[in-house]
């Protein structure tokens, strides 16, 4: 089953009240399209998708889970609403995708490795290739290609905060090991909704990227 919907709803995370008015602007601006994904098979406790490759614009930077996006969101926004080489927008697509910098390259649409150092991506659509891609003009917006993956992922409902979302980390660790599968990635917080969206109502999700050897 391959999934490449329309999205009603943009995802950032925790954004101070200025933020959050760009978030609103952003989502009714830019959020066209949901990335795309072919489901492989489903399992108890987890997911398992394919994900072809990608193009991202992402910022790092040394804050805490719950602030990493609202400083983040801001030089990304202004990227897609033409603040590049191009003086183009760029439609938005969902999820937004936030974990811990990586010390060494990998492929995902994210990394981890310093404690603080925190990445936050916007997935660009999927007819933007790398070569096509504007260069920013903010040096810390950061332009890449995210190669195909193999994902085990879990999805839940609820508030953003980091103890849900490690809480949630540790059982898809546990569905992963059992059912056979391998890591190959530290994992990704996905988050698909706009901070206005109730609680309740939020599709949060975790993705692991994984080798199957069934």
């Amino acid at each position: 089953m391959r999934h490449f919907s329309v999205s009603t709803t943009p995802n950032f995370c925790l954004l101070d009240r200025e933020s959050l008015r760009g978030a609103v602007e952003a989502y009714r601006n830019y959020v066209t399209e949901q990335q795309p994904y072919e489901v492989v098979r489903q399992g108890r406790g987890y997911e398992l998708r394919r994900y072809p490759s990608c193009v991202v614009a992402e910022v790092a930077v040394d804050a805490d889970f719950d602030q990493a996006g609202s400083i983040a969101f801001r030089p990304l926004v202004n990227y897609i609403g033409g603040n590049n080489s191009a003086r183009t927008s760029l439609d938005m697509t969902a999820p937004v995708v936030q974990s811990r910098k990586m010390s060494m390259t990998a492929p995902v649409v994210q990394h981890a490795g310093d404690d603080r150092v925190q990445v936050i991506a916007f997935v660009l659509p999927a007819d933007v290739a790398l070569e096509s891609a504007p260069t920013p003009n903010d040096p810390r917006v950061v332009v890449r290609e995210v190669p195909a993956s193999l994902t085990a992922v879990s999805r839940f409902s609820g508030r953003w905060s980091e103890a849900s979302y490690l809480q949630h980390v540790q059982e898809l660790r546990a569905a992963i090991a059992a059912n056979g599968l391998t890591p190959t990635s530290e994992p990704r917080f996905a988050r698909f909704d706009p901070p206005f969206k109730p609680w309740f109502l939020r599709r949060n999700e975790v993705h692991i990227d994984v080798e199957d050897h069934g």
